[in-house]
Protein backbone atom coordinates (compact mmCIF):
# COMPACT_ATOMS: atom_id res chain seq x y z
CA UNK A 1 0.00 0.00 0.00
CA UNK A 2 1.32 3.64 -1.41
CA UNK A 3 1.15 6.17 1.31
CA UNK A 4 1.06 9.75 -0.57
CA UNK A 5 0.42 13.12 1.43
CA UNK A 6 -0.05 16.03 -0.47
CA UNK A 7 -0.05 19.52 1.01
CA UNK A 8 -0.82 22.84 -0.92
CA UNK A 9 -2.53 26.16 1.21
CA UNK A 10 -4.02 26.94 -1.98
CA UNK A 11 -7.54 24.94 -1.80
CA UNK A 12 -8.23 24.72 -5.64
CA UNK A 13 -4.90 23.60 -6.02
CA UNK A 14 -4.97 20.94 -2.97
CA UNK A 15 -8.82 19.89 -5.06
CA UNK A 16 -6.65 19.40 -8.23
CA UNK A 17 -3.63 17.60 -6.89
CA UNK A 18 -6.14 14.87 -5.14
CA UNK A 19 -8.01 14.12 -8.23
CA UNK A 20 -5.22 13.95 -10.50
CA UNK A 21 -3.81 11.34 -7.86
CA UNK A 22 -7.03 9.60 -7.85
CA UNK A 23 -7.13 9.43 -11.58
CA UNK A 24 -3.56 8.05 -11.66
CA UNK A 25 -4.29 5.46 -9.11
CA UNK A 26 -7.43 4.30 -11.09
CA UNK A 27 -5.65 4.15 -14.30
CA UNK A 28 -2.82 2.58 -12.71
CA UNK A 29 -4.66 0.29 -10.96
CA UNK A 30 -2.12 1.05 -8.12
CA UNK A 31 -2.82 0.32 -4.45
CA UNK A 32 -2.28 3.62 -3.00
CA UNK A 33 -3.91 5.97 -0.27
CA UNK A 34 -3.53 9.74 0.56
CA UNK A 35 -4.06 12.11 3.05
CA UNK A 36 -4.52 15.90 2.17
CA UNK A 37 -3.22 19.01 4.65
CA UNK A 38 -3.50 22.80 4.39
CA UNK A 39 0.07 23.81 5.65
CA UNK A 40 3.58 22.30 6.60
CA UNK A 41 2.96 22.51 10.22
CA UNK A 42 -0.14 20.53 10.10
CA UNK A 43 1.90 17.91 8.41
CA UNK A 44 5.13 17.72 10.39
CA UNK A 45 2.89 17.96 12.99
CA UNK A 46 1.49 14.09 11.53
CA UNK A 47 4.74 13.06 11.33
CA UNK A 48 5.86 13.55 15.10
CA UNK A 49 2.70 11.06 16.01
CA UNK A 50 4.52 8.40 14.24
CA UNK A 51 2.70 8.70 10.71
CA UNK A 52 4.85 8.12 7.99
CA UNK A 53 4.30 8.20 3.91
CA UNK A 54 6.46 7.13 1.09
CA UNK A 55 5.77 9.85 -0.96
CA UNK A 56 4.98 13.49 -0.25
CA UNK A 57 3.83 16.20 -2.79
CA UNK A 58 4.30 19.45 -1.60
CA UNK A 59 3.58 23.32 -2.55
CA UNK A 60 6.76 25.00 -2.27
CA UNK A 61 5.41 28.69 -1.88
CA UNK A 62 3.11 28.56 1.66
CA UNK A 63 2.54 31.97 3.65
CA UNK A 64 4.92 31.45 6.79
CA UNK A 65 6.16 27.88 6.81
CA UNK A 66 7.43 27.18 3.14
CA UNK A 67 7.38 23.54 1.35
CA UNK A 68 10.76 23.34 1.30
CA UNK A 69 10.72 24.14 5.31
CA UNK A 70 8.17 21.14 5.60
CA UNK A 71 10.45 19.07 2.87
CA UNK A 72 14.12 19.58 5.61
CA UNK A 73 11.63 18.37 8.68
CA UNK A 74 10.51 15.30 6.95
CA UNK A 75 13.91 14.75 5.72
CA UNK A 76 14.52 14.35 10.18
CA UNK A 77 12.16 11.96 10.07
CA UNK A 78 12.75 10.05 6.76
CA UNK A 79 15.81 9.66 4.50
CA UNK A 80 14.20 7.43 1.88
CA UNK A 81 10.94 8.84 1.22
CA UNK A 82 10.30 10.42 -2.39
CA UNK A 83 9.25 14.29 -2.57
CA UNK A 84 7.56 15.92 -5.22
CA UNK A 85 7.37 20.03 -5.40
CA UNK A 86 5.40 21.92 -7.23
CA UNK A 87 5.07 25.49 -7.69
CA UNK A 88 4.00 28.80 -9.59
CA UNK A 89 7.82 29.68 -9.44
CA UNK A 90 10.93 27.97 -10.99
CA UNK A 91 13.29 29.93 -8.62
CA UNK A 92 13.23 27.14 -5.84
CA UNK A 93 14.49 24.09 -8.26
CA UNK A 94 17.83 24.87 -6.87
CA UNK A 95 16.64 24.36 -3.19
CA UNK A 96 14.71 21.13 -4.12
CA UNK A 97 17.79 19.70 -4.47
CA UNK A 98 19.22 20.36 -1.33
CA UNK A 99 16.82 18.35 0.49
CA UNK A 100 17.09 15.22 -2.11
CA UNK A 101 13.40 16.12 -3.80
CA UNK A 102 12.56 13.53 -6.24
CA UNK A 103 11.38 15.76 -9.31
CA UNK A 104 9.80 19.75 -9.37
CA UNK A 105 6.78 20.33 -11.11
CA UNK A 106 5.57 23.66 -12.20
CA UNK A 107 2.19 24.80 -11.99
CA UNK A 108 -0.44 24.57 -13.29
CA UNK A 109 -0.37 20.69 -12.63
CA UNK A 110 -1.86 18.82 -15.29
CA UNK A 111 -2.75 15.13 -15.97
CA UNK A 112 0.30 14.53 -18.29
CA UNK A 113 2.83 16.44 -15.67
CA UNK A 114 1.98 14.65 -12.73
CA UNK A 115 1.41 11.03 -14.71
CA UNK A 116 5.27 11.79 -16.19
CA UNK A 117 6.45 12.94 -12.33
CA UNK A 118 4.67 9.78 -10.71
CA UNK A 119 5.47 7.05 -13.71
CA UNK A 120 9.61 7.88 -12.63
CA UNK A 121 8.89 8.15 -9.10
CA UNK A 122 7.47 4.58 -9.00
CA UNK A 123 9.96 3.37 -11.28
CA UNK A 124 12.67 4.68 -8.76
CA UNK A 125 10.96 2.62 -5.70
CA UNK A 126 11.15 -0.53 -7.44
CA UNK A 127 14.45 0.20 -8.64
CA UNK A 128 15.46 0.58 -5.16
CA UNK A 129 12.91 -1.85 -3.76
CA UNK A 130 14.43 -4.55 -6.53
CA UNK A 131 18.34 -3.76 -4.45
CA UNK A 132 18.91 -5.57 -1.48
CA UNK A 133 18.96 -3.35 1.83
CA UNK A 134 18.62 -2.74 5.18
CA UNK A 135 16.50 -0.59 7.09
CA UNK A 136 17.93 1.36 10.03
CA UNK A 137 17.17 3.77 12.65
CA UNK A 138 20.32 6.58 13.41
CA UNK A 139 20.21 10.19 15.01
CA UNK A 140 19.10 11.27 11.80
CA UNK A 141 16.14 9.48 11.14
CA UNK A 142 14.90 6.29 9.24
CA UNK A 143 17.56 5.76 6.58
CA UNK A 144 18.12 2.70 4.00
CA UNK A 145 20.92 1.35 3.30
CA UNK A 146 21.71 -0.47 0.36
CA UNK A 147 23.95 -3.29 0.94
CA UNK A 148 25.87 -3.09 -2.32
CA UNK A 149 26.96 0.81 -0.80
CA UNK A 150 28.10 -0.96 2.87
CA UNK A 151 31.66 -1.54 2.61
CA UNK A 152 32.15 -2.00 6.57
CA UNK A 153 30.20 -2.32 9.97
CA UNK A 154 31.88 -2.06 13.42
CA UNK A 155 30.87 -1.43 16.71
CA UNK A 156 32.00 0.99 19.13
CA UNK A 157 30.47 1.25 22.78
CA UNK A 158 26.61 0.82 22.75
CA UNK A 159 26.45 2.32 19.23
CA UNK A 160 26.95 0.60 15.42
CA UNK A 161 28.55 2.71 13.17
CA UNK A 162 27.95 1.62 8.94
CA UNK A 163 30.49 2.68 6.77
CA UNK A 164 29.21 3.61 2.76
CA UNK A 165 31.44 3.53 -0.13
CA UNK A 166 30.69 7.34 -0.39
CA UNK A 167 32.32 7.83 3.13
CA UNK A 168 29.40 8.45 5.16
CA UNK A 169 28.95 7.08 8.32
CA UNK A 170 25.58 5.91 9.61
CA UNK A 171 25.49 6.09 13.40
CA UNK A 172 23.07 3.52 15.38
CA UNK A 173 22.08 2.48 18.76
CA UNK A 174 21.16 -1.23 17.99
CA UNK A 175 22.75 -4.58 19.13
CA UNK A 176 26.10 -5.86 17.04
CA UNK A 177 24.76 -9.20 16.88
CA UNK A 178 21.37 -8.03 15.67
CA UNK A 179 23.25 -6.51 13.07
CA UNK A 180 25.27 -9.46 11.97
CA UNK A 181 22.17 -11.30 12.34
CA UNK A 182 20.67 -8.97 9.42
CA UNK A 183 23.63 -8.47 7.13
CA UNK A 184 25.57 -12.15 7.56
CA UNK A 185 22.31 -13.98 5.59
CA UNK A 186 23.19 -11.80 2.13
CA UNK A 187 26.56 -14.00 1.90
CA UNK A 188 29.30 -10.67 1.22
CA UNK A 189 29.99 -10.00 4.93
CA UNK A 190 32.39 -12.01 6.96
CA UNK A 191 33.04 -11.25 10.50
CA UNK A 192 36.79 -10.48 10.39
CA UNK A 193 36.75 -8.99 14.52
CA UNK A 194 34.08 -9.43 17.22
CA UNK A 195 33.22 -5.92 16.50
CA UNK A 196 33.96 -5.86 12.47
CA UNK A 197 31.66 -7.05 9.47
CA UNK A 198 32.97 -6.75 6.22
CA UNK A 199 31.41 -6.49 2.99
CA UNK A 200 33.97 -9.01 0.75
CA UNK A 201 33.43 -7.11 -2.41
CA UNK A 202 35.18 -4.38 -0.99
CA UNK A 203 38.22 -6.29 0.24
CA UNK A 204 41.46 -5.35 -1.54
CA UNK A 205 44.28 -7.33 0.37
CA UNK A 206 44.11 -9.94 3.79
CA UNK A 207 47.00 -10.00 6.11
CA UNK A 208 47.85 -11.48 9.40
CA UNK A 209 46.19 -8.90 11.46
CA UNK A 210 44.07 -6.77 9.09
CA UNK A 211 41.66 -6.72 5.96
CA UNK A 212 42.58 -3.49 3.31
CA UNK A 213 39.40 -1.97 1.92
CA UNK A 214 39.06 -0.55 -1.84
CA UNK A 215 38.21 2.81 0.36
CA UNK A 216 42.02 2.84 1.92
CA UNK A 217 40.09 1.60 5.23
CA UNK A 218 41.48 -1.33 7.43
CA UNK A 219 39.75 -3.43 9.75
CA UNK A 220 41.52 -5.89 12.00
CA UNK A 221 41.48 -9.29 12.06
CA UNK A 222 41.14 -11.78 15.26
CA UNK A 223 44.15 -13.59 16.54
CA UNK A 224 44.12 -16.57 14.87
CA UNK A 225 41.65 -16.04 12.21
CA UNK A 226 43.53 -14.73 9.01
CA UNK A 227 43.34 -18.00 7.20
CA UNK A 228 39.47 -18.64 7.92
CA UNK A 229 38.86 -15.28 6.61
CA UNK A 230 40.99 -15.95 3.52
CA UNK A 231 39.29 -19.44 3.14
CA UNK A 232 35.79 -17.42 3.35
CA UNK A 233 37.08 -14.96 0.66
CA UNK A 234 38.25 -17.25 -1.82
CA UNK A 235 35.12 -19.14 -1.71
CA UNK A 236 32.83 -16.41 -2.02
CA UNK A 237 35.32 -15.22 -4.95
CA UNK A 238 34.51 -18.53 -6.48
CA UNK A 239 30.93 -18.64 -5.82
CA UNK A 240 30.63 -15.06 -8.48
CA UNK A 241 32.21 -16.75 -11.28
Amino acid sequence: MLQIAVCDDNADDLSNMIQLIDLYRTSKNLNCEYAAFTNGIELVSTLEKGMRFDVYCLDIIMPGFMGIDAAKEIRDFDKTALILFFTSSPEFALKSYSVKAASYILKPITKEKLFIAFDEMLEQMQTEKDEDAVIVKSKEGIQKIIISNLVFAEVLGRNVLYHLKNGKVIECTESFSSVCDNLLKYGCFVKTHRCYLVNMQYVETIETHQVTLQTLSSVPIAQGKASEIKQHYLNYQMEGE
